[in-house]
């Protein structure tokens, strides 16, 4: 098992999580996340995007290739790391469901879950999958 992450992510970029996924609902929404590990088990999100749930579904996501693609290419061309994706869950907590352990194959990332279950108060948590196990992940939101 992978140690875990102490993840950091900047409010504006929560926030900008939290508008893009209002605006995609009632569908799921999804994006990739860019940044660095530091030696000392920190993941700091520098940079998140925002990709097309091409299911159109409340229910499970699924990103354009094209899009991933062009993600992985600006995230390489600014020198960060692939850290990650994230995903909204419109209607049930933020945590993994069975299929979101299921499509986790990479257990080096952080699976990042929005919760919009209450609208007032939306959840964000960090995840790490591995062997068909979800494991949470602190997660610190700074300025």
């Amino acid at each position: 098992m992978a140690e875990l992450k102490h993840v950091t992510i900047k409010k504006s970029d929560l926030d900008k999580i939290i508008t893009y996924a209002f605006r995609e609902l009632p569908d799921e929404a999804c994006g990739m996340i860019g940044g660095f590990d530091h030696e000392d088990g920190t993941r700091e999100i520098k940079e998140v995007y925002l990709m097309t749930n091409v299911d159109h579904t409340n229910e499970h996501f699924s990103m354009d290739p094209r899009e991933q693609l062009a993600v992985i290419k600006d995230i390489r061309s600014k020198g960060y790391q692939l850290l990650g994706n994230w995903h909204s869950h419109p209607e049930s907590p933020s945590r993994s469901s069975q299929e979101d352990i299921r499509l986790a194959f990479d257990s080096k990332v952080s699976y990042l879950i929005l919760s919009l279950m209450d609208r007032e108060h939306p959840v964000l948590n960090s995840f790490h999958c591995e062997g068909g196990i979800s494991t949470k992940e602190s997660l610190t939101i700074v300025d």
